[in-house]
């Protein structure tokens, strides 16, 4: 289910660019690996999209000093992230960056994307810079088809890519405005993709491009799914697992991660990564975000899903997360999210030693 609004269900370019995507480019899975994968990245957000749901970690971040941002970023690397997804370079039309574009969205800090990038370089991680969102993130069919914003994003994409794109860490882009599996995706929705796609080729052509598709349960992994993975001009597809929204079971992902990679296989396209949620509800099924425990589910979580994926990605490290003692705290006073760092941190050292 679409993390930015939980409750409502819901033309290629060149051969060249197809190539992009292509199985060849990609490692080869071994399902038979029972090995557990360790997390490999996460998303990453200046301020959550649902302001009912991180009110724990909201505040923080608007206060966020340039130092705070980069010390937040290395604190992620620390712990062995490759990877940083960034969730918005605008909200609700106004601009995170400063930018001759649209008004600006007004933080502690004068430039957050700026200092991200800059301490992402220096510690290693790589970012998928996100496109959007130029206008209601909560009404995404709008921002997928009106043909307005298309011309707008197109424009803030080459804004984002002459003010930031000589960043080491700049390692492609992000379609924030998520399609879901209903067995199939929707078609408007690869029109989107493969239009994104062109523009990010055309401005940076190694780009790497990452999407997030949501309602696994629903997969369908038969010829029509393996011939829309073929004509979309995408690089990863991070399905989101759909434990921490109860969309799925503890337990249930493997089975939906299991057809999808057969799918991929067949498709020889897109590499395929997990997307796995972090979090609960504080209210059963709404209301604020709150860590997991690490070892009564994400560890499951991370078992069932490691044999079919290339990477895990989580959602999310800001609010859920937080190293102890982090001079860039963001989450709730009760320390559960320092929990889970140490709780992941001790399985990652004992699992993964020298």
């Amino acid at each position: 289910m679409e993390r930015r609004n939980f409750f409502k269900v819901a033309g290629t370019g060149s051969a060249g660019l197809l190539m992009s995507g292509s199985l060849a480019a990609q490692p080869i899975i071994n399902p038979d690996n029972k090995k557990i994968k360790s997390i490999s990245g996460s998303w990453f957000e200046f301020q959550h999209l649902l302001p009912s749901e991180g009110r724990y970690w909201d505040p923080a971040l608007a206060s966020f000093t340039a130092e705070q941002w980069k010390e937040k970023v290395k604190e992620i690397g620390e712990l062995g992230f490759e990877y940083l997804v960034l969730q918005e370079i605008a909200l609700d039309g106004k601009a995170i960056y400063p930018s001759k574009l649209a008004p600006k969205y007004e933080l502690g800090c004068e430039d957050p994307l700026e200092a991200v990038l800059s301490a992402a370089d220096e510690c290693g991680i790589k970012f998928f810079v996100s496109n959007d969102f130029w206008y209601d993130c909560q009404k995404g069919d709008f921002l997928m088809k009106d043909p307005g914003i298309r011309k707008f994003r197109a424009k803030a994409m080459e804004e984002v890519t002459e003010k930031y794109g000589h960043h080491p860490c700049f390692y492609g882009w992000y379609f924030p405005n998520e399609s879901y599996l209903m067995p199939y995706f929707d078609e408007a929705f690869i029109e989107y993709m493969n239009d994104c796609a062109r523009t990010a080729k055309m401005l940076m052509p190694a780009s790497v491009n990452l999407i997030a598709p949501y309602n696994i349960k629903a997969e369908k992994s038969d010829d029509k799914f393996v011939k829309q993975l073929e004509r979309m001009n995408i690089e990863i597809i991070a399905y989101q697992d759909g434990v921490g929204v109860n969309s799925t079971k503890l337990g249930e992902p493997a089975r939906y991660f299991e057809n999808l990679y057969k799918a991929h296989q067949k498709a020889s396209r897109a590499r395929i990564w997990a997307d796995m949620e972090l979090f609960y509800f504080e209210d059963g099924t709404k209301g604020n975000l709150l860590p997991a425990d690490f070892d009564t589910r994400i560890l499951k979580q991370m078992e069932d899903i490691s044999p079919f994926v290339d990477k895990i990605l989580v959602y999310q490290y800001i609010g859920c997360m937080n190293k102890p003692g982090s001079k860039a705290y963001a989450g709730h006073e009760n320390q559960e999210s320092v929990r889970l760092y140490k709780q992941y941190k001790n399985w990652l050292d004992n699992s993964y030693k020298e």
